[in-house]
């Protein structure tokens, strides 16, 4: 296994310029602790509720209501939309490289009962 290979490939992700925004815009978002905390409570919120879909259930109202509260909270400032899209963009980017290399390996990581 190539694991010089394995770093250079982080270094290069480190390097790129979705990371560097997505990093410079975490900095910026993640210093002001209420902002911070709505975020920590969307994203767990989000989970649970896809969670919930991946399980054939419905969301839970009331998590479904908070959930749309804090986005529209989240992405009514614009540094903060900003975040959430930067990094929605490098996860993209991320799930892209998985993709290719567990192709290129021909690894089967699909969960049983779900398409």
């Amino acid at each position: 296994m190539q694991y010089d290979q394995a770093h250079a490939l982080a270094r290069a992700i480190r390097e790129s310029e979705e990371y560097q925004t997505y990093h410079r815009l975490k900095d910026e978002v993640m210093s002001d602790e209420t902002v911070a905390a709505l975020i920590k409570e969307y994203k767990k919120l989000q989970v649970t509720i896809q969670m919930a879909v991946m399980q054939g259930r419905n969301a839970d109202a009331d998590d479904m209501q908070r959930f749309s509260g804090i986005n529209s909270l989240l992405f009514s400032k614009p540094e903060v939309s900003e975040y959430l899209m930067a990094e929605m963009r490098l996860q993209m980017a991320v799930g892209d490289i998985f993709k290719i290399i567990t192709e290129a390996v021909d690894l089967d990581l699909s969960i049983p009962g779900l398409n």
